[in-house]
């Protein structure tokens, strides 16, 4: 069975003065693609996908050189819009994220709803899984994880699990051909153990 690996990007440069969706990886999470790349060496990988944001392609195009592949990018991965509010800093800024999927089919400061962002994102992720053959990654974001796990959970927004580890780089996994779950939430450094259970993503396995 073919697999859907699903990553939220790592840490980034946080710069007010940069767009959000203009970030890079910053050298913490460049170090931790690079291991994950390194875990999937030998998986089998058939194709790559990235949001359009440059943190999410940064990521992607970590794997991609690694694995000698190139990368397809979807705007219909992003974050949910923000353009309304622009740069948020911490703590506000999760007190807004907390409302956003705590009232779904609201809009919070003038933000994409989450309910549009997930029909959205699970429309996005059907198309690659349908198109693509062979096991293939699709590197994003958090939020955009937390709406897609809620669907493949079958529970209202706010409920899904949630990746743990505070500067992203997580992951889980889908059986792409009856679009369910197969592998909940585990980090970057977990994918990296030589272990036949962190390498659930393998066709078969």
């Amino acid at each position: 069975m073919a697999s859907l690996i699903f990553l939220t990007h790592p840490e980034v440069v946080i710069d007010p003065l940069v767009p959000v969706p203009q970030w890079p990886l910053n050298a913490i999470g460049r170090k931790r693609m690079e291991q994950f790349a390194e875990a999937l060496s030998e998986s089998g990988l058939a194709s790559i996908h990235a949001s359009t944001e440059r943190k999410a392609m940064d990521g992607a195009a970590i794997v991609a050189e690694r694995l000698g592949l190139s990368y397809r990018t979807h705007e219909d991965l992003g974050e949910n819009d923000r353009s309304a509010t622009g740069y948020i800093a911490p703590p506000e800024f999760w007190e807004v994220v907390e409302a956003f999927f705590a009232n779904p089919h609201e809009s919070i400061r003038g933000w994409e709803r989450a309910i549009d962002a997930q029909t959205r994102i699970v429309q996005a992720v059907r198309r690659i899984a349908a198109e693509e053959p062979g096991d293939t990654l699709v590197v994003a974001h958090g939020g955009v994880g937390c709406l897609l796990m809620a669907h493949l959970q079958s529970v209202e927004i706010g409920r899904e699990s949630r990746p743990q580890h505070p500067g992203g780089g997580c992951f889980f996994v889908m059986d792409r051909e009856t679009f369910s779950l197969r592998q909940d939430w585990r980090t970057i450094e977990e994918a990296a153990v030589p272990s036949k259970a962190s390498r659930a993503w393998t066709s078969g396995a």
